[in-house]
């Protein structure tokens, strides 16, 4: 059986080669290698780029109802851009007319024609095109109200609100329509196309060479939960911002490979707005942040799970509670437990909220092992037996209650404060979410308080030697990652400020070692 040292090195050891193959996958993707017979003139195994040609193009965008068109009818032409320069960036608003169907909940569609002027797109035979979806399915935001005078956050709740059950998806349409185009003079060798740009490309015979045709493609993760809105009946226009901008070979396989990474977490039960904090990652940080944070993310997961098992190994082997605070512990499962809650109710993303999760659990089981508490179970009626503490646990636990009790005095009337304060001026979607919000605020603004428990057991033995030091040591890491994951992933404000005010605790626990 493996010891400790030798499972931890091998965890380790793990992580750096998965860290390894990442890069180069990702080399892989970013870096192309041409056709060698480029490189001497010849045009045997090439496929050539048709914009070498330099042709004067057109870019034209349609709407319809149907998923595929085969003419001009029941379409209806949004933009047209005539002279279409694919080196230059622009953006514009149109205003798209909604058809009924689409306003009975049900779908329209874009279809970009990249065309050569002068010619419409189906008399062109050397036309590309790509279709996108203008409009999704979501859950709408429940109402926000002030719990004692029912005042809505817009002082009426439509009418169709009140019909439509609030866990059944609607129609949104998505504002915004991001194009590209690859304006690389690449050279790709016919014999080994990479597979991810392949399905983009549409390609002709031009006397002994093959071309590829302009590569057109739309930026998915453009597409944004914030820029979505609600479709409503009566609606008969909306608006929509379409924006181009160039794009190179690498950037755009990466981006296709992100796209069906996102795809993938959303066919494994992801929603849209989960999908939406990853789009977010990748859309609102430039690549050299990006590959930062790929980074800052793989060591964040090192370390938790190096803490977690650190912390599981400490408490496992734990048989008393001299030197610990057992009111601590109690504390820190009821607040885990409690933002576990409040993350859950703000629909905060997975990759926050299944870490969140896990601790929830980890802390319930050490409140069990710090109350030495056992669970006998009467047919399907549990019994809870508690074991008896020895003189040197209860000179702690005489400690633990010294110190809570002059802490009970300042925090209790803050928190019952607080909570008053937000239930008469801001708006909540239930009496729930309220309570939720009211423990939350406590927990993430006097929270740290409720260490000065153990602060205080450790003044009064003078020892911190009965403390989880490895544990800590990957949480303190993990506290400092978690500073950049605050600017970088969506989360609650006050979650935001919390990661913040645990280098604070960390800190003061590294003072009292030294």
């Amino acid at each position: 059986m493996l010891s400790r040292s030798s499972f931890t090195s091998l965890v380790v050891g793990v992580f750096a080669v998965y860290v390894a193959h990442t890069c180069w996958v990702m080399y892989g993707i970013v870096y192309t290698r041409p056709c060698p017979a480029a490189a001497d003139g010849a045009a045997g195994g090439c496929v050539w780029p048709y914009l070498a040609r330099r042709p004067k193009l057109q870019l034209s965008v349609y709407t319809t109802t149907r998923s595929s068109i085969g003419a001009e009818s029941n379409i209806d032409l949004v933009l047209n851009v005539e002279d279409f320069d694919i080196e230059s960036k622009f953006e514009r608003t149109v205003n798209v007319s909604v058809p009924k169907k689409t306003r009975n909940n049900g779908t329209l569609y874009a279809f970009i024609f990249l065309h050569h002027a002068g010619i419409l797109p189906w008399h062109d035979g050397k036309q590309v095109h790509i279709v996108s979806p203008l409009t999704t399915y979501m859950v709408p935001k429940p109402e926000e109200i002030n719990l004692l005078t029912g005042e809505s956050a817009t002082q009426q709740i439509e009418a169709e609100k009140q019909t439509n059950a609030l866990d059944e998806p609607v129609s949104h349409w998505r504002s915004r329509l991001t194009l590209n185009v690859m304006v690389e003079d690449f050279v790709f060798d016919g014999s080994s196309l990479p597979a991810d740009v392949h399905r983009y490309m549409k390609m002709v015979q031009l006397g002994k060479t093959v071309h590829y045709l302009p590569i057109l493609f739309i930026d998915q993760l453009s597409n944004r939960v914030k820029d979505l809105m609600v479709i409503n009946r009566s609606t008969t226009e909306l608006p929509l911002t379409v924006s181009y901008d160039k794009i190179s070979l690498g950037k755009l396989r990466f981006w296709i490979h992100m796209q069906d990474a996102v795809y993938s977490l959303q066919q494994f039960g992801f929603s849209e707005k989960d999908a939406d904090e990853v789009k977010g990652i990748f859309v609102d940080t430039n690549l050299y942040f990006l590959a930062l944070t790929f980074f800052v993310a793989a060591f964040h997961l090192l370390f938790d799970f190096l803490a977690f098992k650190n912390d599981i190994s400490f408490w496992k082997k734990k048989r008393s509670m001299i030197g610990m605070s057992t009111k601590a512990v109690l504390w820190r499962c009821f607040s885990t437990v409690v933002i576990f809650l409040f993350l859950l109710d703000e629909q905060t993303s997975l990759l926050v909220l299944i870490p969140a999760g896990v601790g929830a659990v980890i802390e319930l089981w050490k409140v069990k092992k710090a109350l030495k508490m056992t669970i006998r179970w009467q047919g399907l009626r549990p019994k809870f037996q508690f074991g008896a503490y020895n003189d040197s646990e209860k000179k702690t636990e005489e400690y633990d209650a010294q110190a809570m009790k002059y802490l009970s005095y300042l925090l209790y009337p803050l928190c019952i404060g607080g909570a008053g304060y937000s239930l008469l001026n801001v708006k909540y979607k239930s009496w729930y979410s309220w309570l939720i919000n009211s423990f939350v605020n406590g927990v993430y603004a006097f929270g740290f308080l409720f260490m000065l428990p153990q602060l205080f057991v450790n003044y009064k033995m003078k020892s911190v030697a009965h403390l989880p030091w490895k544990a800590f040591t990957y949480k303190a890491f993990n506290t400092f990652i978690d500073d950049i994951f605050a600017f970088i992933i969506t989360m609650p404000t006050s979650h935001r400020l919390a990661c913040f005010r645990d280098d604070v605790v960390f800190l003061v626990y590294l003072y009292q070692r030294w």
